[in-house]
């Protein structure tokens, strides 16, 4: 397969989650290229280099269908990647509203607010296996886990194991092992380590670390499924709120800010969005 060919169709790169207009996660956007098979999406989300590279098609269920690719394998859903594909298609002329879009995950909602806020719907959230912290001597050797919370999977589209960590500096001291990290979640059937310690505050509620080693990705400086998953495991064990705001990748000095709202009845979650801002960067070809 030509890569140079192929990219000469539009590709672009975007950062979302911004934080004071700087900062925030890049990912590619890719338009045109939906024949593709998926070991080529693969190899152009490798030539662009970052951690996922988003592909907008057509679609016969909704009005859009975006397709999420690692340098190494497809994921069902990437919320990062997801807000900086609307803010592409506002700069291309997308008027404000509401549109479906068509994921692995499911038809879910976007929203393009008119000052430039992209909120992106998440599926419900699903609660899955807990761990202790023995598992983790080998991938997080120097983790020391929250005493009252738990070490559990969630998932609001993707299943991260949410980690608790007793406090901010802690987090920013962790020195993961990305090779026994890589071979553990491949055991556990998840995509990664969502660690986080809370602030005592509101807003933001919890600085967060992402680890991914087994999609070829270390560590993420945004990632909106993992702070989706993060908002309903705090809803669940911790604070009940409407609104949650995480920042993250505050050790990569590319800090991100990440809103997640959830919609409640009777205590129970019935709707989740994550929420933020981007720029565009530069189109490649």
């Amino acid at each position: 397969m030509n890569i140079e060919a192929l990219m000469q169709q539009q590709i672009f790169v975007a950062n979302a989650f911004c934080h004071q207009g700087q900062g925030g996660n890049g990912a590619g956007i890719a338009l045109g290229h939906s024949s593709l098979s998926p070991s080529e999406k693969c190899a152009i989300a490798a030539q662009i280099g970052l951690s996922e590279t988003v592909f907008i098609g057509g679609s016969s269920k909704a009005d859009f269908r975006l397709e999420y690719f690692t340098p190494v394998d497809e994921v069902e859903l990437c919320g990062h990647a997801t807000i900086a594909a609307f803010v592409l298609l506002q700069s291309l002329g997308l008027e404000p509203g509401s549109y479906s879009i068509e994921t692995r995950s499911g038809v879910l909602q976007a929203e393009a607010s008119p000052q430039g806020t992209i909120w992106m719907q998440q599926c419900l959230p699903t609660f899955h296996e807990k761990y202790l912290p023995t598992d983790f001597q080998e991938a997080l050797p120097n983790a020391r886990p929250h005493p009252n919370l738990p070490i559990q999977a969630v998932s609001t589209g993707l299943k991260d194991i949410l980690f608790p960590i007793e406090s901010v500096e802690v987090l920013e001291q962790l020195t993961p092992d990305f090779k026994a990290m890589a071979q553990l979640n491949e055991r556990q059937q998840v995509v990664g380590i969502h660690a986080f310690a809370l602030t005592g505050g509101d807003n933001p509620i919890a600085f967060c670390r992402n680890f991914a080693p087994r999609y070829g990705i270390p560590e993420e400086s945004a990632t909106g499924t993992s702070n989706c998953a993060l908002a309903c495991y705090l809803h669940q064990y911790y604070r009940q709120a409407e609104a949650y705001r995480f920042l993250q990748g505050t050790t990569m000095g590319c800090t991100s800010a990440i809103d997640v709202r959830l919609r409640t009845d009777n205590g129970h979650i019935t709707k989740v969005q994550v929420g933020g801002n981007g720029q565009i960067i530069k189109q490649i070809k």
